[in-house]
C-alpha cells in the first residue's frame, strides 16, 4: 500500500496530521477563553476517531446533522450528541435506541412537532432534551423572536411531558454571505444579542432556559467578545477549506483537508486536465469577502510552499477539472498538485477514507465511518 502523496494512487482526498491537531487545540482553546463549551459539529469529517480528538481536547460532545451520523457515533462510544436539526417524530424508535447508548438531544421549532414528541416519549417512558431552534436571520429553519408568541411557545415546549427543555439554539449561516470581517462580527453579535433577549424574555415568563447555543466556522472567532452564549457549535474549522480562508476565518496554511490530483491531459497551451472532478471535488461555489472563481486553490506541486492563482480551476466534469492556465505554465501531464477545495465537508462525505498525512508521509488511514448517513 502506497506510503507516500508521490506514490498514493488519484485523486485522493487526505488530511494534514499537524493542522488538523493544532486546529481542534485552537478552537478549543478559544471556547475555554471565552467561557463556553465547545460542540463541534461532526458532519464535517464524520469520524468517530477525530470527535474522540475533540472530546479529550475539552469538548462536551458533539453535534451530527442526521440520526444515521448520530447512530454511527453512539456506536462508538461519544457520550453526548445533539442534532441541530427538525428531527421528525416518525424517527421516535430511533431516537428511544439512541438514548440506551448516548446522551440525546435535538431541536424543535414547531408546537406540533414537540408536542408528538412529547406523546411519543411519554409512550416510551422517556423524557427527551430539546432546545427550540431560532432564526436569527439565516431564514431557514426556526422560529421567528419578534413573533407576539415566540415566548409563549417556548414556554409551552417546556410544559409538555416527555420534554426536557434546555434552551434556544441557532445558526447564523446568513455570515457566509458578509462582505467584510466588520459585518461578519456584526452578524456574530446580532445572533447573540437575539438570542439573549429572548431567553430574558422567557425567564420573565418563569421558563427555565439553561443553554443558548450558537454556531458556525466563520463567526467562532469573535465569540470572546460578546457575552451570554453558553455552547458554541462550529465544524468546518478542524478543516478548514477555500472559503473559510476567503472568510477571514484561517489562513491557508491551517487547511487541513488538501486533495492531491494529477495531470492526465494538456490538450492545448492554456488548459490543463486534472483527474480530480465534481466526485472529488464536489460542486460548491466558494464564497468570501472577495471574488473567488473556481473551484479549489491550487498548489502547483505537492512541495509548493504556495498556491498558483493563475491555475483556475474553471470547470469540473465528474472525473475531470479543466484548468485555465498561463502559456508559460509548466505542469506536464503526470505532474502531482495539492488543491484546496471551496467546502470541505462536502469533500470527505465523497471518500471512503482519509489518509492522515505528515509531511509527504502517510502515517495512517482514517475511515469516514459516518459517509453518506443522510437519512
Amino acid at each position: 500500500m502506497s506510503s507516500s502523496l508521490s506514490t498514493i494512487p488519484t485523486p485522493r482526498a487526505f488530511v494534514d496530521l499537524p493542522r488538523l491537531k493544532n486546529n481542534i487545540a485552537a478552537m478549543q482553546s478559544l471556547a475555554s477563553t471565552a467561557g463556553v463549551r465547545l460542540r463541534p459539529h461532526a458532519k464535517t469529517h464524520k469520524s468517530p476517531v477525530i470527535a474522540r480528538w475533540q472530546v479529550e481536547a475539552g469538548a462536551c460532545g458533539i453535534c451530527c446533522a442526521k440520526l444515521g451520523e448520530a447512530e454511527v457515533f453512539a456506536d462508538a462510544g461519544i457520550a453526548d450528541i445533539r442534532l441541530p436539526y427538525p428531527v421528525h417524530p416518525s424517527n421516535a424508535a430511533r431516537v428511544v435506541a439512541l438514548q440506551d447508548k448516548t446522551r440525546l438531544s435535538i431541536i424543535v421549532d414547531d408546537l406540533g412537532v414537540a408536542a408528538a414528541w412529547s406523546d411519543a416519549m411519554q409512550a416510551a417512558g422517556r423524557r427527551l432534551d430539546v432546545l427550540v431552534k431560532v432564526d436569527v436571520g439565516f431564514h431557514r429553519c426556526g422560529i421567528d423572536p419578534d413573533s407576539p408568541g415566540a415566548v409563549d411557545m417556548i414556554r409551552r415546549v417546556g410544559d409538555l411531558p416527555g420534554i426536557r427543555l434546555q434552551g434556544l439554539l441557532s445558526h447564523a449561516g446568513q455570515g457566509y454571505t458578509a462582505a467584510t470581517a466588520a459585518e461578519l462580527e456584526t452578524v456574530a453579535a446580532r445572533e447573540i444579542q437575539i438570542l439573549t433577549t429572548l431567553a430574558a424574555r422567557a425567564k420573565d415568563r418563569g421558563v427555565d432556559v439553561r443553554e443558548v447555543s450558537v454556531g458556525a466556522t466563520p463567526t467562532a472567532r469573535f465569540i470572546t467578545r460578546q457575552k451570554g452564549a453558553t455552547e458554541m457549535r462550529p465544524g468546518n474549522y478542524v478543516f478548514f477549506d477555500r472559503t473559510q480562508v476567503g472568510l477571514g476565518a484561517a489562513a491557508v496554511e491551517q487547511t487541513a483537508l488538501h486533495i492531491v490530483s494529477t495531470v492526465v491531459s494538456r490538450p492545448a497551451p492554456t488548459r490543463v486536465i486534472f483527474d480530480a472532478g465534481a466526485k472529488t471535488l464536489a460542486a460548491d461555489g466558494c464564497r468570501g469577502f472577495t471574488s473567488s472563481p473556481g473551484h479549489g486553490i491550487v498548489f502547483p506541486s505537492l512541495d509548493a510552499d504556495r498556491p498558483d492563482p493563475s491555475i483556475v480551476l474553471e470547470r469540473l466534469s465528474e472525473e475531470h477539472a479543466t484548468a485555465r492556465v498561463p502559456a508559460d505554465c509548466p505542469l506536464r501531464v503526470g505532474d502531482r498538485v495539492r488543491i484546496v477545495p471551496n467546502h470541505s465537508c462536502v469533500v470527505t462525505n465523497l471518500m471512503d477514507e482519509l489518509p492522515l498525512v505528515d509531511g509527504d508521509r502517510i502515517v495512517d488511514r482514517l475511515p469516514v465511518a459516518a459517509r453518506g448517513r443522510i437519512w
